[in-house]
C-alpha cells in the first residue's frame, strides 16, 4: 500500500472513497455532480493537482457508461447535434489543462471553487437561462467556458448543465447528453493532463482506485433512482456542494 500511495495514509484513502462512492451515487440519481462532488471532498485535504488528477479516471468511466447508456447511435446523434459546443470545448480544455501545474495553489482554488458556488447558487434561488433554439455564437461561448473551466479543475457540469437546462433539453436526452459531453470531455482531459503532468506515475493508482467506489456508487444510485424525490434530493445536493465550493473558496483566500 506505501509503495502505491507513498504520500497518502490510510485514514485518507479510505476518505477519498468514500467521496468517490457519494459522488458516483449523486451522479447515479441526478446524471451530474461526480467530479464536482470529488474535486470538491478531495480539495479539502489534498493538493489541488492531485484531487484533480483522482477524479479523472473515476469521471471518465462514469461518464462511458452513462453517455452509452442508449446506445452508440443515440450517443453519436447527441455528438452531431452539439458538435459546436464540444469542439469548442475541447479546444480550451487542452489549452488550460497546461495551466494547472504553474497556477498558484490558492489561485487554482479559487477557480475551481467559484464556478461550483455560482452553479449552485443560481440553482437553489431558481435562476434559469432560456433560449428558444441553439445559436452557434452562444453554444461556442458556453462550450468554451466549460472547457475552460474542465481543464483546470475537471468539471464541466455547471455551463454544461446550465445550457442544456435554457435549451429546455428533455430529462432523458439531457442525461444522454451530458454523458457524451462529460465522456469526451473525459478523454480528452486524461490525454491532456498525462502530457501537463498532473497524471502521473504518483497519482495514476490513486485515480484507478477511486473508479470501483464511484461506479458502485453509480450503480446504487441509478437502482433507487424513480423511489425518491428528485426535487428534494437534488436541492440537498446542491446545499452539500454549495458548502464545499464555500470552503474551496475559503482556502484559496486564506492559503
Amino acid at each position: 500500500m506505501d509503495l502505491l500511495f507513498p504520500s497518502l495514509g490510510p485514514d485518507a484513502l479510505l476518505l477519498a472513497c468514500a467521496i468517490a462512492l457519494l459522488g458516483g451515487l449523486i451522479k447515479g440519481m441526478v446524471g451530474f455532480a461526480l467530479p464536482m462532488i470529488l474535486i470538491s471532498g478531495l480539495g479539502m485535504f489534498l493538493p489541488p493537482d492531485v484531487a484533480l488528477a483522482g477524479l479523472i479516471l473515476p469521471t471518465l468511466a462514469a461518464n462511458g457508461l452513462q453517455a452509452l447508456r442508449q446506445g452508440p447511435a443515440a450517443a453519436w446523434e447527441s455528438v452531431r447535434r452539439f458538435r459546436v459546443f464540444l469542439g469548442a470545448g475541447l479546444v480550451l480544455l487542452l489549452i488550460s489543462a497546461q495551466m494547472v501545474r504553474v497556477i498558484p495553489p490558492g489561485l487554482l482554488l479559487m477557480l475551481i471553487g467559484v464556478p461550483i458556488t455560482v452553479f449552485c447558487l443560481t440553482q437553489l434561488t431558481g435562476l434559469r437561462l432560456s433560449l428558444s433554439a441553439q445559436s452557434v455564437r452562444i453554444e461556442i461561448v458556453a462550450g468554451a467556458l466549460a472547457g475552460f473551466i474542465g481543464g483546470l479543475s475537471g468539471v464541466w457540469g455547471p455551463p454544461t448543465v446550465a445550457y442544456l437546462t435554457a435549451l429546455d433539453t428533455p430529462k432523458a436526452e439531457q442525461v444522454r447528453v451530458q454523458g457524451v459531453i462529460y465522456g469526451v470531455g473525459a478523454v480528452a482531459m486524461t490525454g491532456a493532463h498525462l502530457g501537463s503532468g498532473v497524471l502521473r506515475a504518483e497519482t495514476l493508482p490513486f485515480s484507478a482506485l477511486l473508479i470501483l467506489p464511484g461506479l458502485l456508487g453509480m450503480w446504487a444510485g441509478g437502482a433507487v433512482h424513480d423511489r425518491i424525490d428528485q426535487t428534494t434530493f437534488r436541492r440537498a445536493t446542491l446545499v452539500v456542494l454549495l458548502i464545499a465550493g464555500l470552503n474551496l473558496i475559503r482556502r484559496g483566500v486564506t492559503g
